[in-house]
């Protein structure tokens, strides 16, 4: 009779098995559960929807310069607490927890670099570092980028990201702002190109100056570009936003932006870019 008894199982203990963290990674836009391994392969871009992850800059250098060619500018620059800003947390615990978590001392890195056959000064912004916030010292690194670029005679190209000025240093980081522009307006009068490429998300003062300054302004697909975001828009006019509102796809086709280009095609679009610009003709 026994065969024929019903087991419990309520004493049975079921042992999950361990899976490292990481290994999985669910995509913001279709939702879909992607391999880690094959995001990264992929160039943080989703293979089920075409999602364009956010990239740090040493992968992003990695991607767009030729290996080993990159000359970093201006490393030791780092922000200070000029105004002793206090409110539910400082900026200074702010800035020591950001240092430790990127091992970088700000939100963009500088240099100079080659790009196919084109020497070139370049910056890439990190949305990671207190959101790619322009304080201080984004604003002294891509002005002292565009200055070093105009006395070398070499294009410029900046990566951009951001979610807007810095508060932790008010008015400083808003002066940013005209002195990014007038830099990029003196590299201009010297007859050399200047390209912005703007992902997402790139808004407020860094988009409302050198971001959208470019002789050619490029952006990822999908990526969110505007001054103030589509929420403050929608409660301040008390109207319904077009679908798409400040999507990259949407400016593109309101003349914005010039080319919209998925990341695997960025560096070789650049790269034509580039010798088109500076006259270096193509090999046959």
């Amino acid at each position: 009779m026994q065969l024929f008894r019903k087991k419990s199982y309520s004493t049975v203990k079921v042992r999950k098995k361990d899976i490292p963290d990481g290994l999985w990674t669910k995509c913001p836009s279709c939702t879909e559960i992607v391999f880690k391994q094959e995001l990264d392969a992929g160039r943080n871009v989703c293979p089920k929807c075409n999602y364009h992850f956010p990239l740090g800059r040493k992968e992003r250098l990695a991607m767009l310069v030729e290996e080993g060619s990159f000359e970093e500018w201006d490393a030791d620059l780092y922000s200070v607490d000029t105004l002793g800003f206090t409110g539910t947390a400082s900026y200074v615990s702010k800035l020591k927890e950001n240092v430790e978590k990127t091992g970088e001392k700000d939100a963009i890195t500088c240099g100079r670099a080659m790009m196919g056959r084109c020497p070139v000064a370049i910056a890439v912004m990190d949305f990671s570092f207190l959101g790619a916030s322009m304080g201080s010292v984004v604003g002294e690194k891509v002005t002292r980028l565009l200055e070093h670029a105009t006395e070398l005679k070499l294009p410029a190209i900046i990566v951009c990201a951001s979610g807007g000025a810095r508060m932790y240093e008010g008015m400083l980081s808003l002066m940013q702002m005209a002195k990014t522009s007038a830099a990029a307006a003196r590299h201009g009068s010297a007859g050399l190109p200047y390209i912005t490429v703007l992902t997402h998300p790139t808004t407020a003062g860094v988009m409302a100056s050198f971001a959208t300054l470019g002789d050619v302004i490029v952006a990822e697909p999908g990526a969110l570009i505007g001054f103030a975001g589509p929420r403050v828009i929608k409660e301040t006019t008390q109207q319904d936003l077009p679908e798409g509102f400040q999507r990259s796809e949407f400016l593109l086709k309101h003349g914005l932006l010039d080319i919209v280009v998925p990341r695997k095609e960025l560096k070789k679009t650049l790269v034509l870019l580039l010798d088109y610009m500076m006259g270096i003709k193509q090999e046959a």
